[in-house]
C-alpha cells in the first residue's frame, strides 16, 4: 500500500515538473510577451521576467522592443527638374505597442520596409536635385512624417530617417564639375579685379602724396636701387623718371647755341629726272621725247640665173 502511494506521489511530481517545464516562459528585459488564449488576446502584455502559460491553450509571442536599424534599398527615380538619380536611405524605428504590432499587422518589419521604399520614391519625385544634395534635413523630416503616419496604427514609432547617398549619372557629374569650375573662375576674377581696384586707389594716393613732396619720389627711387643691388646682381638698372625727360624737352637752349636753319639753293635734280613739284601747284604732264627715224635699207641684189 505504501509503495502504491509513493509511486502515485512520484508520478504526480513528475507530471507537475513536466507541466511546469511546458508552462514556464522567460521574457527578456528588451522584450514584451503577448499571450493568445485559444486565438484571442489574453490580458495585458507580459512584462520581463518569469511567467507561465497554459500548455496547449495559450500561445506566447515575444516582441522585441529595441530600436531596429533597417536599410532602405536604393530607389531610382526622376526628380522634379528631370534628373535621374538613385537614392538609398536608412530608417530607425521601434515597437511601442507590442499587442498592436502582433494583432494589427502581419509582419511589421516588412510593412515598414515597403512603406519606406514607397515614401522614398515619392520624395524623389517631389524634390529637386539641389534639395537632394544640400537640403537633406528637410527631406529627412518629410520622409519620416510619411512613414510614421501609417506606422502609428501598427504600434511602431519612427525615430529617425536619413538619406545615405545620392548617385548621379556620369554626364550629370561632369556638368556639375564644369559648373563648379566656372563658378570658381568667376569668383577668382572678381577677387582679382577687386584687388586691382584697391591697388589702383592706393597707388593714386601714393602718387598724390609724392606730388606734394618731390623728395619722396627720389627716396623711393633710392629704395628701389637698394632692393635691386641687394641680390648681388652684376647689372644695375637705374630708372629715369618721365618727368625728368619732359623737363629736358621744355628747357630753352643756352645763348649762342641756337640751331641755325639750313640756307642755300635747293639741290639740282639729277639729269634726266624731273624735279619734284612744289606743294600746292598743279602737276603738268611731261611730254614724251620724239622717236628717231629708221635708216634707209638698200634692196637685196638680184639672184644669178641657173
Amino acid at each position: 500500500m505504501l509503495e502504491e502511494v509513493l509511486g502515485a506521489v512520484l508520478a504526480a511530481g513528475a507530471a507537475g515538473l513536466v507541466y511546469m517545464g511546458a508552462a514556464a516562459r522567460v521574457v527578456k528585459q528588451y522584450e514584451r510577451g503577448v499571450v493568445l488564449r485559444l486565438g484571442r488576446l489574453r490580458g495585458d502584455v507580459r512584462t520581463p521576467g518569469f511567467t507561465t502559460v497554459i500548455p496547449g491553450v495559450d500561445r506566447l509571442r515575444k516582441v522585441n522592443m529595441q530600436i531596429v536599424t533597417m536599410p532602405i534599398p536604393a530607389q531610382e527615380g526622376i526628380t522634379r527638374d528631370n534628373v535621374t538619380v538613385r537614392v538609398d536611405a536608412v530608417v530607425y524605428f521601434r515597437v511601442v505597442d507590442a499587442a498592436a504590432a502582433v494583432i494589427n499587422v502581419e509582419d511589421y518589419r516588412f510593412a515598414v520596409s515597403q512603406m519606406a521604399q514607397t515614401s522614398l520614391r515619392s520624395i524623389i519625385g517631389k524634390s529637386e536635385l539641389d534639395d537632394l544634395l544640400s537640403n537633406r534635413e528637410k527631406l529627412n523630416e518629410g520622409l519620416e512624417l510619411m512613414i510614421d503616419s501609417p506606422a502609428i496604427g501598427w504600434g511602431v514609432q519612427i525615430d529617425r530617417v536619413e538619406i545615405k547617398d545620392v548617385s548621379l549619372p556620369e554626364s550629370m557629374k561632369r556638368s556639375m564639375a564644369r559648373q563648379a569650375e566656372a563658378d570658381r573662375e568667376r569668383r577668382a576674377r572678381i577677387i582679382n579685379a577687386d584687388a586691382e581696384l584697391q591697388a589702383s586707389k592706393k597707388l593714386a594716393e601714393a602718387a598724390q602724396q609724392m606730388a606734394d613732396t618731390p623728395s619722396a619720389l627720389q627716396l623711393r627711387l633710392l629704395q628701389t636701387v637698394m632692393a635691386v643691388a641687394a641680390e648681388k646682381n652684376s647689372t644695375l638698372v637705374l630708372p629715369i623718371p618721365v618727368e625728368l625727360l619732359r623737363f629736358l624737352e621744355r628747357a630753352p637752349y643756352p645763348p649762342g647755341q641756337q640751331p641755325e636753319p639750313s640756307a642755300g639753293p635747293p639741290p639740282e635734280p639729277e639729269p634726266g629726272r624731273r624735279p619734284a613739284p612744289e606743294p600746292g601747284l598743279p602737276v603738268e604732264p611731261h611730254p614724251a621725247p620724239p622717236l628717231d627715224p629708221l635708216p634707209d635699207i638698200p634692196p637685196d641684189p638680184p639672184l644669178p640665173p641657173p
